[in-house]
């Protein structure tokens, strides 16, 4: 008993000669609490944003922009479509073109923690032998030459399962078949994205409206949410795609020259809502020739060159069958006006994929980073050549420029190349269109 009395006065008096600095320590211990309970979970939520992205997408064609955040390639474009490194720190062409060696930078690593090794760059090309002669160097030998390769190794590589280098990993992926609905990605920090796809813009917007996604990009008509409070409404210029008419070049009114260049003028381009096009390389572009004719609305002069070919041809009417999808029903229009207005009938029809005969077609098209045309306006091109297209001078500038390496060379072939095609114009470039990113002010998880 006396000895834990004695206890008990030796613990009374140790606290009565403290109790400041216990005081002040159960109060800083309360104080550490609260902001402890506040700060963890700022530092370690995640933190989702679901983004809605119209179009049917597979695993291996996904937008490029949600691609870079996941993968690197061997290259990498600046934003006038220079070529930059990425995985590969140097490459070289011995033969002009036709053979390509990229050497792999030191140190860069999957997502799993493995070395990035010569093997694990697998790119699906036809009618290209590939060599790993050592884990850091990759070559490609290329049947004929072709200048633009840099560019397509642009493209990010993955290792199954879209397991990349990017600063984001595929978290989730949900398919229906062999299309992507549903894509989840995480940074390390623990800031996640959820792609949800839909087949039409129209549906991506009624998911935005449903709240069932908290942005959505790459959208060409605003509305309704140009209208709505509590709404950020991001425009952009979009000059790696332009909207144009093109003209089926063997058709029978339309073959004539001087009839699609009547056309051209006749079109009011200040009536549409983007940065003005004149030809479809991109204005970014380093090869971009600002100097080409721009077909100006000319009502006058579009109106006199229609009389002079209807009486050339000793024809009284001049009948039109132009093409369009619904995105674009609203400038397609306004050009059956601008057509009628200098002589010209015009039979407007809407349609949902690309036809197969046509006179005349508006539409939105994709360009690329790299001026190469080959694919669009070649003659050879019988599937992407849509407007049937053929002039032997284009065919070889087109030939040269793909082929040459030397930059400041290869473009004048591009300028040249722009120069003549517009004048004989197989198409009416109009515009760059304006796209929209809209997304709440506040996002919620």
């Amino acid at each position: 008993m006396l000895n834990l009395r004695y206890i008990f006065r030796l613990i009374l008096a140790f606290f009565s000669r403290f109790k400041a600095l216990f005081f002040i320590s159960a109060i800083i211990g309360v104080v550490f609490f609260f902001l402890l309970k506040y700060f963890v979970p700022l530092v370690f939520q995640k933190y989702t944003i679901r983004i809605g992205v119209t179009g049917r997408y597979s695993i291996s064609n996904l937008p490029i922009s949600i691609l870079n955040k996941i993968g690197n390639g061997l290259t990498k474009l600046d934003t006038e479509g220079n070529v930059e490194p990425d995985l590969a720190s140097t490459w070289e062409t011995p033969d002009k073109g036709k053979t390509w060696i990229f050497t792999l930078k030191e140190g860069v690593v999957w997502q799993d923690g493995k070395k990035v090794t010569s093997q694990d760059i697998l790119y699906q090309f036809s009618d290209v032998v590939v060599e790993r002669p050592n884990p850091k160097t990759i070559i490609f030998k290329l049947q004929t030459s072709y200048s633009a390769f840099p560019y397509i190794v642009s493209r990010p590589v993955f290792k199954s399962g879209l397991l990349g280098t990017g600063e984001y990993k595929v978290n989730k992926i949900s398919l229906n078949g062999s299309v992507i609905n549903k894509l989840e990605i995480q940074n390390k920090n623990n800031i996640s994205y959820v792609y949800k796809f839909y087949p039409t813009e129209e549906k991506t917007k009624l998911s935005f409206e449903l709240g069932q996604v908290d942005q959505i990009g790459d959208i060409f008509n605003p509305e309704p949410f140009n209208s709505w409070s509590r709404i950020k409404l991001s425009p952009s210029v979009d000059t790696l795609r332009y909207v144009a008419v093109f003209f089926n070049t063997q058709d029978k009114l339309l073959a004539d020259k001087s009839v699609r260049q009547a056309l051209s003028y006749a079109i009011n381009k200040a009536n549409f809502m983007g940065e003005r096009a004149i030809g479809p390389i991109s204005a970014n572009s380093w090869a971009y020739n600002p100097q080409i004719k721009p077909y100006n609305f000319d009502q006058a002069k579009a109106k006199s060159m229609i009389n002079d070919f209807k009486t050339a041809s000793k024809i009284n009417e001049i009948t039109i069958n132009l093409m369009t999808t619904p995105v674009l029903l609203k400038q397609a229009e306004s050009i059956q006006k601008d057509w009628s207005a200098v002589g010209v009938i015009v039979n407007l029809q809407v349609i949902t994929q690309i036809p197969s005969e046509y006179q005349a077609f508006l539409a939105i098209s994709d360009t690329n980073s790299d001026p190469d045309q080959y694919s669009v306006w070649h003659s050879t091109q019988s599937t992407t050549n849509i407007t049937h297209y053929q002039d032997p001078r284009i065919d070889k500038l087109l030939e040269d420029g793909r082929s040459e390496i030397n930059q400041t060379i290869r473009r004048k072939i591009y300028l040249d190349f722009q120069r003549f095609l517009i004048e004989d114009s197989p198409a009416a470039f109009l515009y760059y269109p304006t796209t929209y990113t809209i997304a709440r002010k506040v996002i919620t998880n």
